[in-house]
């Protein structure tokens, strides 16, 4: 009996630590964007500091996952006219559609990469398919990031299904979510999350939204809920709080907390601002959530709580002095960083207490950033979506270290597996490390 306690303590230290090492999700190991461990290069340019790059099927912004030796990453390519691929025809919603139907069918494929040298170790398509409504020009049909347990890989497609395949490429199950019609046709892109045993799927559009969870391992959906929530592209974020496991979701309607057994709501929040597209941070027991589209609003929750949250003690604090449009928070010790809408200006917030640490600090250099900021080795990834990186020192005021400059535009996040950092162009994929 002894033995195999001390074994399956070792498996779990083993899996902990591999976990660690990895990128094996939206947002990293701790969903807070920061690397644990890791040291990669301060500087790089398209002759400097480049293992490999190597070029990309799609223009899509997927942030690739990185576990050991592989790279996986989804993309949607688009097909000739004509290509042999499903109609789907659904009914139409009222609604403003400003994004033109795509005339053209599209490959949905996912991929598995050498981290080593790029190589393609496998490509499987899992779906061909004439999309029902366009996306936005800065976006694409594969804005999602898979997420891995380091033996399977699950990769949503939104209204083209969650799919799952080994590490090593062998296809498990797929599963239908819902047809999904976003605000004016700008495209889907909540990633998909891990959840004990379960995946766990936000679809919220301008239709019915829901919430899934499916069996990681068959694809069962367990459960279904229904959500009162217009478009929003956040991924969903775990927590366990006193033993109790949450589900949390930000949204513009509520934030909320689900029961991942059941599905059963156990906490809502009012109080966000439009635009629910960056993921919820968690630091000691409480969730952080953002928005900044248009209002910025900052909220932190005291998490193990149920019922009604609005203006109630559970608001720890919050603040409307600054908060990003697309890119998600950084969490990085007990500091938060952020962006003021798309601008390269950067906040940091104390996250206890909420308290401003610096605001609006403009970083020279840099244009419209979509990327979220990377943190590790003590300091601070920030990619705009022209190929600029500047890395700054992590701490109580903007300190550039370097500034770097890359041939390619650039609207998926940077990510880290020891000391090399990886990142997704619209034309390329960068492996960046010493020389």
């Amino acid at each position: 009996m002894k033995k195999s306690i001390s074994l399956a303590l070792a498996l779990t230290l083993v899996s902990a630590a591999a976990w660690t090492e990895n990128w094996p999700r939206w947002r990293g190991p701790d969903a807070t964007g920061v690397a644990p461990e890791g040291n990669p290069p301060i500087t790089w340019s398209e002759t400097e500091n480049v293992k490999w790059k190597v070029p990309m099927p799609d223009n899509g912004d997927c942030t690739p996952i990185i576990w050991e030796d592989r790279i996986f990453i989804q993309v949607a390519v688009p097909m000739e006219e004509g290509a042999e691929a499903s109609r789907p025809n659904p009914p139409e919603i009222e609604r403003e559609i400003f994004m033109p139907k795509p005339t053209v069918p599209y490959d949905f494929r996912v991929m598995c990469l050498s981290r080593e040298d790029g190589s393609v170790i496998w490509d499987n398509s899992v779906r061909k398919e004439y999309p029902h409504e366009g996306f936005h020009p800065s976006g694409s049909l594969a804005s999602y990031s898979p997420v891995t347990d380091g033996e399977y890989v699950w990769f949503s497609f939104g209204t083209r299904g969650l799919h799952c395949f080994t590490v090593d490429g062998e296809y498990k199950w797929s599963s239908e979510l819902c047809v999904m019609y976003t605000l004016r046709a700008f495209g889907e892109g909540a990633s998909p999350a891990i959840v004990g045993d379960k995946v766990v799927v936000v679809a919220d559009h301008e239709g019915e939204s829901k919430i899934f969870a499916f069996d990681k391992l068959t694809g069962e959906k367990l459960w279904e809920r229904d959500r009162d929530e217009r478009s929003t592209w956040a991924t969903p974020v775990p927590a366990t709080i006193n033993g109790r496991t949450e589900i949390l979701t930000n949204g513009t309607t509520a934030l909320r907390s689900y029961n991942p057994d059941t599905g059963d709501l156990l906490w809502t929040a009012t109080g966000m601002t439009q635009g629910a597209i960056p993921s919820p941070v968690l630091y000691d027991g409480k969730a952080i959530f953002v928005a900044g589209f248009q209002d910025p609003m900052v909220m932190s929750i005291a998490l193990g709580q149920s019922g009604d949250l609005t203006n109630t003690d559970a608001l720890v604090w919050s603040s409307t002095e600054a908060a990003p449009y697309i890119s998600s928070p950084l969490l990085y010790g007990d500091r938060i960083y952020m962006f003021d809408n798309l601008k390269p200006n950067m906040t940091s917030y104390d996250a206890s207490s909420g308290r401003v640490i610096f605001a609006k600090e403009r970083i020279a250099g840099l244009k419209q950033i979509y990327a979220s900021p990377l943190g590790v080795a003590d300091r601070i990834y920030v990619m705009d979506r022209k190929g600029n990186t500047a890395v700054l020192k992590h701490g109580d005021e903007v300190e550039v270290l370097a500034m770097n400059e890359l041939d390619d535009d650039f609207d998926a996040s940077p990510v880290v597996a020891g000391d090399e950092l990886f990142l997704k162009g619209a034309e390329y994929l960068y492996c960046i490390a010493e020389d």
